[in-house]
């Protein structure tokens, strides 16, 4: 099966964490994650219904096949819990290829969305990406707290839904040495 391939391919070890990419059996973890206020609502979009959710994956799972990087299912090595999603997109706006995490509201302040975003990034960048960004809105301290501690540097602003929202940037690690 073209996802079962996909999956093992791409996957990702961290020390403390396994990131594969989404899948049909994420569905029902997906559903609930999405749905969750406290897990999602401070995402650019917000919450989603399960129909919502449902397109999203199959999307997902195809940008897999057509860019070679996406968003994976992030779970904890010790347990095998689902603790959330991580992964690379491209922004509806233009603005390129953007790096996304959320985990549920339990993992906050253990370093998961760190240890996971940190990997999504250099994945992207051993992709040949040439700049990664990211969005967080400014009352989201925790997130901003997160891309600043695994690199990225806030490069602009813009309003969404009457809400400030700062676009961050990074470059890959070759750039940065060189500059």
């Amino acid at each position: 099966m073209v996802v079962q391939r996909l999956a093992e391919g791409n996957g990702i070890t961290t020390p403390r964490l396994s990131l594969r990419p989404v899948a049909p059996e994420n569905l029902p973890d997906l559903i609930a994650l999405k749905a969750d206020e406290d897990a999602f609502g401070l995402m650019l979009h917000g919450t989603r219904t399960p129909e919502r959710t449902r397109e999203e994956l199959e999307d997902d799972m195809e940008f897999w096949l057509v860019r070679g990087y996406g968003t994976w299912a992030v779970y904890e090595r010790a347990t095998g819990d689902f603790l959330g999603i991580t992964g690379l997109m491209e922004r509806p706006d233009g603005r390129g290829v953007a790096l996304r995490f959320a985990l549920w509201p339990a993992c906050r302040g253990k370093g998961y969305a760190r240890e996971a975003a940190r990997a999504a990034l250099a994945f992207g960048f051993r992709r040949g990406l040439a700049q990664i960004q990211a969005v967080a809105w400014e009352g989201n301290v925790a997130s901003r707290q997160v891309l600043v501690d695994i690199g990225m540097v806030e490069c602009d602003e813009f309003q969404h839904r009457g809400r400030r929202m700062l676009l961050f940037r990074a470059l890959p690690p070759e750039e940065l040495s060189a500059g």
